[in-house]
Order: C-alpha cells, then structure tokens, then sequence
C-alpha cells in the first residue's frame, strides 16, 4: 500500500546562512555527527575510520559530474543557457559521449521563450572552442525542457567537447556562479563514470588518507554507479508524497560487485551506504532480482514497487537471481533504471549505516533519512542545528546507524 505522507511534517527552519557556500580547505575536517539509538554526538569526519565497524562493506558511487550548463547566444544577441540532463540519442551515456559530430540530449532550457527554433552559437571564444563551432538546435520544447541537437566541428568526442566548452552545474541553492574551486572540489576524489549532473555529495568528505585508513581496518570497498539527475534538487510540489513523481535515473553495478554484496550480507557484515544514491542503488537491486525471479529478467524498478505488495523472497535469492541472470547472458555488468522513492514505512533490506550530508526541507532526501531512522530525523536536524552544522551539498556529514540494524 503507497504510504500516505504529508510533506509538511518533514519542514523545518533552514537560514541561509546555515547553507555552506563554499567547502572548507580540507575534505576531511567537516564536522560529523553520529546517530545510534537515539543517541547524537559531534565529531570529526577524518574519525570516520574509527567509528566504522571492522569487516564493513562499504559502498561508494563513482559517477562522475560532467559539465553540463553550456551557453549560447542568438543571432539577436539573446542569451540562452542549455543545461543537459540526460541522452537521447544515441540513449545511452558512454555512446553518446563517444559520439563525433552530432548527438541529442534531454535539455533543461533557461530563457526558452527567446528561442524561436534558429539555430545557437556557442557564447564563448578561444581558438579551441572556436575550432569547435558547437552549435545547438531546438527538436522540441515541453514547458522548459526539449530535445536538443548538439552539432559540432573537428574530431572531438562529446565528452571532450562538454569538457572544453562546459560549465560544472553547482546547485542551484548557492545562489553563485560555478568557481574555480568547484572544478576540483565538487567532485569525489573516486569520480570515474561520467553522467551525472549534480554531485554525490556525501562523497565529498573523503580523502586518500580516510581511504587508506578504511582499509587498513579490514573495511571492503564496493563501487556502484548512479547517474545523479537534476531532480535531485525539486521538491515536492505536491503536499500528499504520493502524488510525487520521481525522476528516473540510471544504475549499474558488476557481477563482481554482486558477488561481494552476497558474501558481505551472508558473512552477517554490516553494509554501508555512502550517500543516498548509493542506498537508492543498493535496495533497488532487490527489486531488480524479483523481476528476475518472476519475469526472467530484471526490469526497471519503479517509484511505489516496494510498497505495493509483500515479497516473500530473500535478499540471498534475488542477488543469486541477478548474477544468474548475468552469466547466462555472458555480461559483466547489471544496467538498469529505477525510480524508487525511499519513505517511511519502506522496509530496507541491503543497508545498514549511511554516510549523508544535511538535506534540503520538504524533500524525498529528507524523507529517505526519517525511513532509515525509523522517523527520527528530527533528533538529527534538531542537534545539527542547535551545533553549527553546515547544511547541503558542500556542507558537513552524518553517520547513521539504521533502526534494527544488527551491528
């Protein structure tokens, strides 16, 4: 049954200056608060290693932020920002950044009404961009988003041409222009895959050192992909959460991966999440393995699945299912979508402590952590608060010890 959950019981009193602008020097000297049992208390996050059990299998996403927000000007001199969010042609991330010549996005289009279906030059000038000659073209507008038809000079793949001619997309709440710190620093220092749009900002804390500590404590390192999407930063527009729409986002995990997860929850390890995207990840394979189970082969994983009806299968089952799956269909690798929305009530069966940052008001984040927390997240926020926590994406972390998690 889909929870019935009203988003003004997840508000609070976030000043803007609690927002962090900018990130402190050092990744690792952000604050950290930990929760266990009700239980709060500050510390440092380079004590992370410290405070992590021994034998943890921890989980990091390594989706790397391309520079997305592009801009052109009309012939009129109209200024137009495109800002790309997803492939379309061709669909799939790593072929269209390989792509020479041309290729179509899903766009989100700022000054949109100024843009009567001509032709845009890039708004930029350097002997490589304009070697470049990138150019856009309209294919379709639905209120301020479109498919877009990038066409461009020379030899260049797309993701060489975003590289030359891009802008990193820092959120829209730090109400700045993208600087020369947010080239190196809103990005995780394991950011591999290119895709996404917006950081997985828990990530942001860790340092080579906070590494190599982990593992030296016996903590195991699995790798994930979620393409974080700008809906990331909407909120919930409607007050009932059940007339939200969750915006879809890609996923990918290896056979080796799964192999790992299985042996961790079957050794009785504790898993943990490093942000949100990873638990998103994480309990939407769950899903995926059901499918396999039931239909033969894993399908997208939806936004109410998880709570529309009772699974009577195990964790053990469904990952046996996928990597099954996998082996028969001699791939490497699990690619899928899913749009699973993580609200009280939802019942996690693959995490159990996650790393997070502080999240916006009103928003499926913040529902995601009241879930974990077995609707404690006020305890959370109230202490982050009343400490001086740095809210948001470059803001400070949290470790939390999910409710009934056997650690």
């Amino acid at each position: 049954m889909i929870p019935v959950i009203d988003i003004k019981d997840y508000d609070y009193n976030l000043p803007d200056s609690r927002i962090a602008k900018y990130p402190l020097p050092e990744r690792d000297s952000s604050k950290l608060l930990c929760y266990r049992g009700g239980k709060v208390e500050e510390r440092i996050f380079r004590e992370l290693p410290s405070l992590v059990p021994s034998g943890t299998f921890m989980v990091f996403n390594d989706t790397r932020v391309v520079p997305a927000r592009l801009f052109f000007r009309r012939q009129s001199g109209a200024r137009i920002e495109i800002f790309c969010l997803e492939p379309s042609d061709p669909p799939e991330y790593a072929e269209n950044f390989a792509s020479c010549g041309t290729c179509v996005w899903k766009c989100v289009i700022g000054n949109s009404k100024r843009w009567k279906g001509d032709t845009l030059l890039y708004d930029g000038s350097s002997p490589e961009m304009d070697a470049i000659a990138l150019k856009a073209d309209l294919l379709s507008l639905e209120g301020l988003s479109g498919q877009v038809r990038f066409s461009w000079s020379g030899d260049k793949t797309f993701s060489e041409v975003l590289e030359c001619c891009g802008r990193v997309p820092i959120p829209p709440y730090l109400n700045r222009e993208t600087e020369e710190i947010d080239l190196r620093r809103y990005q995780t220092l394991y950011a591999r895959v290119r895709g996404s749009v917006a950081a997985p900002t828990a990530g942001l804390h860790f340092t080579e050192s906070v590494l190599a500590e982990l593992e030296a404590k016996g903590v195991e390192c699995g790798r994930v992909c979620l393409h974080v999407g700008a809906g990331t930063f909407l909120p919930v527009k409607d007050r009932m959460v059940s007339r939200h729409s969750m915006h879809r986002e890609p996923i990918s995990v290896s056979a080796a991966f799964l192999r790992s997860l299985k042996a961790a929850k079957a050794a009785g390890r504790p898993v943990l999440a490093v942000g949100t995207t990873s638990v998103r990840t994480l309990e939407s394979l769950y899903y995926a393995g059901v499918y396999c189970i039931e239909q033969g082969a894993p399908s997208e994983v939806g936004q109410w699945d998880p709570y529309e009806r009772e699974y009577p299968y195990t964790l053990e089952q469904t990952l046996d299912a996928l990597i099954s799956w996998l082996e028969k269909e001699g791939r490497e690798s699990l690619s899928l979508g899913t749009r699973i929305i993580i609200v009280p009530g939802f019942c996690f069966r693959v995490t159990d402590l996650l790393v997070t940052n502080f999240h916006q008001p009103q928003s499926t984040l913040l529902l995601l952590v009241s879930a974990f927390l077995d609707g404690d997240w006020k305890t959370v926020y109230d202490f982050a608060l009343g400490h001086d926590f740095r809210f948001l994406s470059y803001g400070d972390s949290s470790l939390l010890i999910r409710s009934g998690a056997e650690i």
